[in-house]
């Protein structure tokens, strides 16, 4: 993709009529100038996408930056930390280091992120999903530096793009549920109305359902974070509702987990009585004593070719940019 190059102070100053100094001294919050002069220097900044450079007020110059950043929605998860496992992996192989943030989901908090780590003018950002706000994709188009969205995969990236469909993962996982029989299916999500990647996969399972002539029996949308009791007093809440529900897709394999453990102690039997599917798969689920049915998404090959790809355009070399990185559907033995 084509990217604009960064705003300096000689630009604003072209753009503007007046001196670089003068500009200077504005976006420093000096004096000596009119309102007017201050407006008009302002304004430039802002429609050229100016950030300030945080390298050049410490040491007095611009510095060729090794720091890349890396921002996902919760560092507690238990996959974006082998994401960001991959990036730091890779990043410090080839000369790099890593800046690590989170944005809770919440899109307003990435743009506050993506505005203070370009101030210091890193060599590139890797940022996990598609949806950002308008503020933010004009920042990054004007930041002159490689960017990678990762994760929630998008043909028409800001720059590059490295991940999988989420809306195609719930498909799968819908077709299965329905080619193993079951007919009254439900789901158990969190985070609600801020993991638009969960809800992309609920959009998807649902596809799937209503193509075999199903609907989704229902569902439980919690506020809580996606873990082990979520998933514990989440199936507890469905079920109390709808006994007859015969597979229930959760938001993560954590949140299946916490399922499973409900169902041993409230004797429900797995897969006999209830068919369970998670996403994401994490290492536990493989190791339980019925394999959980999920979707195994590939989290340190994705942060590692995110790095890869952000370093090889940093070097002029051919980079993708769009990599797709494919899922894979485990069936596992809880459905």
């Amino acid at each position: 993709m084509e990217r604009k190059g960064k705003a300096n102070l000689e630009d604003i100053a072209r753009a503007t009529g007046v001196s670089k100094m003068t500009v200077s001294r504005v976006l420093r919050g000096g004096s000596g100038f009119s309102d007017e002069t201050r407006d008009r220097v302002v304004r430039a900044a802002d429609a050229l996408g100016y950030v300030p450079n945080r390298l050049a007020i410490a040491f007095g110059a611009d510095q060729a930056s090794t720091l890349v950043g890396v921002c996902v929605p919760r560092l507690t998860s238990g996959l974006f930390a082998h994401v960001l496992d991959g990036v730091d992996r890779a990043l410090s192989r080839l000369g790099y280091q890593t800046m690590i943030g989170s944005h809770q989901h919440a899109v307003e908090q990435e743009e506050a992120w993506v505005r203070q780590v370009a101030s210091w003018r890193p060599a590139g950002l890797i940022l996990s999903g598609r949806h950002h706000t308008a503020a933010t994709v004009d920042l990054l188009r004007h930041a002159g530096m490689p960017v990678v969205e990762i994760w929630d995969l998008t043909t028409s990236p800001i720059d590059m793009s490295v991940g999988f469909n989420h809306f195609d993962c719930g498909v799968e996982m819908g077709r299965f549920l329905v080619l193993r029989g079951r007919r009254r299916v439900g789901f158990v999500g969190a985070l609600a109305g801020a993991d638009v990647m969960s809800e992309a996969r609920l959009d998807g399972f649902e596809s799937a359902l209503a193509d075999a002539g199903l609907p989704l029996a229902d569902k439980e949308m919690l506020l809580d974070t996606p873990g082990f009791y979520a998933g514990y007093y989440g199936i507890e809440t469905l079920l109390a509702r709808r006994r007859d529900l015969d597979a229930v897709y959760f938001h993560n394999d954590e949140m299946a987990i916490g399922a499973l453990a409900w169902c041993q102690a409230n004797g429900v039997r797995v897969p006999d009585d209830l068919g369970i599917a998670g996403w994401g798969g994490m290492e536990a689920a493989s190791v339980l004593p019925r394999r959980l049915t999920t979707t195994v998404v590939p989290t340190t090959a994705i942060g590692k070719l995110a790095a890869e790809a952000l370093v090889a355009r940093l070097k002029g070399e051919h980079a993708e940019d769009v990599t797709v990185v494919p899922t894979r559907l485990v069936p596992g033995a809880t459905v």
